[in-house]
């Protein structure tokens, strides 16, 4: 990083080489073989913020310097001298580059097109890691700086700004972010594009799309998230979900070949992406949040050539033909030869009359860094006895001043790994709460009471508690899928073995083999994580199923 480019935060500062790195003649000569030579002239745009498609350049002589664009100024963000070079994220999945990139010295670039890019990342190996990683180093700092071409202007206090947030920090996209109850010039900028404090929260998308209380497809289509779905390919495998089964077939299944669509609702992750830390997944001794999880696995996916579409999730299941065809929406129509469900569950949600109301103003499904930043120093209640009630209570007995966690059974043994479990009996600040139902939430604008029952008493208690992180049971996504698989009592995804004579009788099976382990009562469509009957709650498990579904895939093609 240059002198006159912003400067890192210290606690990456010992790795400025890795996001910034300097690639040895030989290293350049091997990239040179997969583009072109040019020279470049200084004060020459190479390309524009904004634009989809842009090369990406090693200088081997000359500067570039990389230039955030805002109205009639514009803030200098990096430069990259000899053997350097530009992109990050975004050269892989296709959305619109952050920053405007100039020459500021005369000189000479190597230019490589996607394509290119792409089947360098994947064929050399130390290369590849080089690039991967600078990408991902250089989008987590974007990040940190809010460095990116959207503004949000909101309040704390209102569940429309949460919501909001939280879309563009699961899909690791860079923003600036304006509380109207704490920064004293935000009038100016409402007055300048023409918005007032009821039209919050205002999303200002590319320095000049004002969006008033918008909904999360309107934000990812002003920002250019997704790239146009071809309706007449046939796709090998279309992946409905990205949380971690769906993305681990949709690296398993890029990497090995397979042409992969992935739709999601929301954001890469499912509700492992909300989780604060993992600790128990295999490889990540010291834990890692299920956002960063998800992000690599996310990037990882689209090096192997995945195409991922975001906000664009499955409406209706046309099965009584082959190509199968899933709808998204009234005119969006995708044909698969093969289908991977992976669409997760939902936390089941108490029945609480006036529970709506305090969605994202006090009653919160995540436990990660943003919301832990809304109950900083105050009293907080986490319901629940699974894995991410108990990973939320730790996360949250970090700042917070006492954390109520209320269980409806009588301990946690049967539903948390130990290593929580101990955890929680160990921390003075979390107070555990067994045989024990919310029952109700009293507030105006923000939650401001609530009251729980120990069943064994009888007894009720009413405390001045502000924050409740409902984290308790599970409803599969299954709605949209007609009737065209069998499922549990409970709605799960019935396959493979679980699958009875009636079943299958019923859903006429044609084939003379049984259906394969992760198969439903159609062939050629699996059932992969928490969607699956008889799924186990783990991380590594979903990911697991969501790998061997894609052997089971190439069987389908194959037949």
């Amino acid at each position: 990083m240059t002198d006159t480019a912003l400067p890192l935060p210290l606690t990456l500062a010992s790795g400025v080489e890795r996001i910034f790195p300097t690639l040895t003649p030989a290293q350049v000569q091997r990239i040179a073989v997969h583009g072109q030579v040019r020279s470049i002239r200084a004060g020459e745009v190479l390309f524009e913020a904004g634009e989809h498609v842009v090369p990406f350049f090693v200088v081997t002589a000359g500067r570039l310097e990389m230039v955030l664009p805002s109205g009639t100024t514009e803030r200098l963000v990096t430069a990259y001298g000899p053997g350097q070079f530009t992109g990050e994220v975004n050269m892989l999945s296709g959305r619109p580059v952050l920053v405007r990139s100039r020459a500021s010295e005369a000189g000479e670039v190597i230019e490589l097109d996607r394509e290119h890019l792409v089947a360098l990342v994947q064929t050399d190996s130390e290369i590849g890691e080089i690039i991967m990683r600078a990408f991902i180093l250089r989008r987590v700092e974007l990040i940190a700086q809010g460095l990116g071409d959207v503004v949000v202007v909101g309040s704390n206090h209102c569940s429309g700004t949460l919501r909001v947030k939280e879309f563009l920090t699961r899909n690791s996209h860079p923003y600036t972010y304006i509380d109207l109850d704490r920064d004293a010039d935000v009038q100016g900028l409402l007055d300048q594009f023409h918005v007032t404090a009821a039209d919050v929260p205002v999303v200002i998308c590319r320095s000049d799309v004002v969006l008033r209380n918008p909904t999360i497809q309107q934000i990812a289509d002003c920002l250019g998230f997704n790239k146009p779905i071809d309706q007449t390919q046939i796709r090998d495998v279309v992946i409905v979900g990205a949380g971690p089964a769906g993305l681990a077939a949709a690296v398993y299944g890029a990497s090995e070949g397979l042409d992969v669509l992935v739709l999601e609702t929301n954001a890469p992750g499912g509700q492992a992406g909300s989780s604060s830390k993992i600790e128990n997944y295999l490889g990540f001794p010291t834990g890692i949040s299920g956002q960063d999880l998800a992000g690599r696995a996310y990037t990882q996916a689209q090096k192997f050539g995945a195409q991922m579409v975001i906000t664009k999730g499955a409406k209706h299941l046309a099965c009584d033909r082959k190509p199968y065809t899933i709808g998204i929406d009234d005119s969006l129509r995708v044909p698969a030869r093969t289908i991977i469900i992976a669409t997760g569950a939902a936390y089941r949600k108490p029945p609480l009359e006036n529970l709506s109301q305090f969605e994202g103003t006090g009653v919160y499904y995540a436990a990660t860094f943003m919301e832990g930043q809304l109950c900083r120093s105050e009293e907080v209640v986490v319901v629940g006895g699974g894995n991410s009630a108990g990973q939320a209570a730790v996360f949250l007995a970090q700042a917070s001043k006492r954390v109520h966690m209320l269980v409806r059974s009588s301990g946690l043994a049967e539903s948390m790994s130990r290593y929580l479990i101990r955890r929680i009996e160990q921390n003075p600040a979390i107070v555990l709460s067994a045989n024990t139902e919310i029952v109700a939430l009293e507030g105006t604008h923000h939650l401001e009471r609530v009251s729980w029952r120990d069943h064994h008493s009888g007894s009720t208690e009413t405390h001045d508690i502000r924050h409740v992180f409902l984290m308790t049971g599970a409803v599969p996504s299954t709605q949209w899928l007609d009737g065209c698989v069998a499922l549990d009592a409970d709605g799960f995804i019935k396959t493979g073995p679980d699958l009875s004579q009636e079943d299958l009788a019923t859903a006429h099976w044609p084939l003379t083999r049984a259906p394969h382990l992760l198969e439903t009562c159609l062939p050629g469509v699996f059932a992969v994580g928490d969607v699956r009957s008889g799924n186990i709650k783990r991380v590594a498990s979903a990911v697991g199923e969501g790998s061997i579904a894609v052997s089971f895939v190439h069987q389908a093609l194959n037949e």
